[in-house]
Formats: structure tokens, sequence, C-alpha cells
């Protein structure tokens, strides 16, 4: 099993079971069981697709009678209009997992749709999109992959994975050194260290320690420039703190590294993507994609 399916099936049993608890009524007692249909997931605004293996997974949790095909790649760009992918088989099933399967792909889609947004800004500079730890909880998984699928990159997963000194950290240990230092005997595996900095002068004693990675926190374009100038290399530099759409070209035009934006998991609208049951006997070459829908539902 592909070892993102694996990690991700406990997150997807879990919001089924909030969603179903014993049973989701309105279904059994609207439609026959054993009834059988097919649906299509389609795109309301344009934007990239991220989370389609999440879908397929939720379908196949409900019911393994379920068959989902995707219609484009993760991480494709579609029109507003465009059929994303389709499922098939028990009714009741199919709409027993539509809003637990539209959640996650309306998620993990905007977030791939505004990561995109921060790449296409920076282009032509050398920096790299980075995501933070402020992802919903228990959704860092999904979060972090929709991320990758927009274009951007992954920052650390969790606390485990790298040693980022913050600066807690660094009052509580009385300085950038003896934080540094505590880390390196302390972690036996040698994991990645990174040092944030607020101003300059702490900049110039973090590049004297050797660390993989220094984040320079809420600085001004013109305080940045200046670290990488001063830095000139010996280690790379992250931006961060406060970066937005408007700011994020400007950020990369001083020439660091990497730009790590919180907004990319903690504020992305939701891309607006529908489920509606289809009919075999519609030309759907032939209808727009307004007159698509078989009937309106309340999708809240």
């Amino acid at each position: 099993m592909d070892e993102f399916i694996k990690q991700a099936r406990p997150i997807v049993q879990r919001a089924l079971g909030e969603d179903i608890g014993d049973g989701d009524v309105t279904s059994l007692a609207t439609i026959a069981d054993g009834t059988a249909g097919k649906g299509r997931f389609l795109a309301k605004t344009s934007g990239i697709i991220a989370g389609l293996e999440v879908v397929g997974l939720t379908c196949h949790l409900v019911t393994d009678q379920s068959r989902f095909s995707s219609c484009v790649e993760e991480g494709a760009w579609v029109d507003a209009g465009a059929v994303v992918a389709t499922a098939a088989g028990p009714i009741q099933a199919l709409l027993t997992a539509e809003r637990v399967a539209l959640n996650f792909l309306q998620r993990m889609s905007g977030i791939a749709t505004l990561t995109r947004r921060y790449v296409e800004a920076t282009k032509g500079a050398q920096a790299v999109i980075l995501d933070t730890r402020k992802t919903a909880p228990g959704l860092r998984l999904f979060d972090k992959r929709a991320v990758a699928l927009g274009g951007g990159r992954n920052h650390r997963f969790g606390l485990f994975d790298m040693a980022l000194i913050k600066d807690n950290h660094i009052a509580a240990a009385g300085g950038i050194t003896p934080a540094v230092s505590r880390v390196r005997a302390y972690d036996d595996r040698c994991r990645p260290i990174e040092v944030e900095v607020m101003n300059l002068t702490q900049l110039e004693e973090a590049l004297t320690l050797n660390v993989d990675r220094i984040l320079l926190d809420n600085m001004t374009t013109e305080q940045i420039a200046e670290a990488v100038r001063i830095s000139a290399g010996r280690t790379p530099l992250e931006a961060s703190g406060g970066v937005n759409l408007e700011s994020v070209a400007a950020i990369a035009a001083t020439g660091v590294d990497y730009i790590s934006v919180g907004a990319l998991t903690h504020s992305a609208p939701a891309l607006d993507i529908s489920f509606d049951l289809i009919d075999d006997r519609d030309d759907w070459a032939a209808v727009g994609a307004h007159k698509r829908r078989l009937y309106t539902r309340n999708h809240q």
C-alpha cells in the first residue's frame, strides 16, 4: 500500500465516523437499498486540484462497491466547469461519502491553488516557498501534501524532524549560542538545526555557529536584503512573518533562499467543488457547465 494512503486511512476513518455516526438517516430513508448510480465532481471555480487520492479512499472506505476515477492529474490546473473525477456505486454510499470527500477535496485544492499563486508571484527568483506547522489539527498530512501539489515545498513536518530554535527557546537557554550547543549535545541523531533571529546582530552571531538555516523573523525587506548581503551565501536564509501576496515578490527579490508562509494552510479559501448524481442519457459534451446539475441540493 502507498505510504501516503496508509497514513491517510485513519484520518479519513475518523472523519467518516464523525459525520456518519450510527447511520446516514436521510440517504437510508430516501433511497432504496441497492440502488446504483454515478456522480461527478465538478469544479465550480478555476484552480489546482489536490486530494483526489483522498476522495477515492473516502469512497472506498464507505463501501468497497464504489468505483472512483479521476479525470485529471493531482496538481493539475482546471477551469471552472471541469469534471475532475467520477464515482459510481450504491447511491446511498455515494451520498454518505459526499460531504467528507468534498471537505478534503475543497480544502486541499484551495491550499494548492493559493500555494501556486505564491509560487507564480516569485517566479524568476531563487526563493523557495515553504509551508509551516500552522495547519488544521489532525490534517497536517493533507495540508502539506496540498502545498507540494501546488508547487511549494514542505518545511519540517513536526517538532521531531528538525530543531527550530525560536525566540522562546533562545530566551529560556540564555542566548543563541547556548541554545545551539544544548541542541547539539542532546540530539544524537544530528537533525538539521535552524535558528530564528530577530535582528542583524543576532544574525551575525548565528552565522558563526554552522547551523543549517537561519530564519529571519518579521524583518523588513530592507533588513532581509542586508541579511543576504551579510550572509554572503554562508548559511541558507529563510524569511518569515507576515508574508502575503502583495509582499512576497519584493521579499524574493532580496535573494533570500526560502520564504515560509503560514497563510498557505491557515487561511486558504476552499476551492468550490460540487458532487452531483448524473444520468447516462445526458450528453455532457454538449451541455454547458451551468446546466450540468440534474438537481440542486444544499451542500452545507
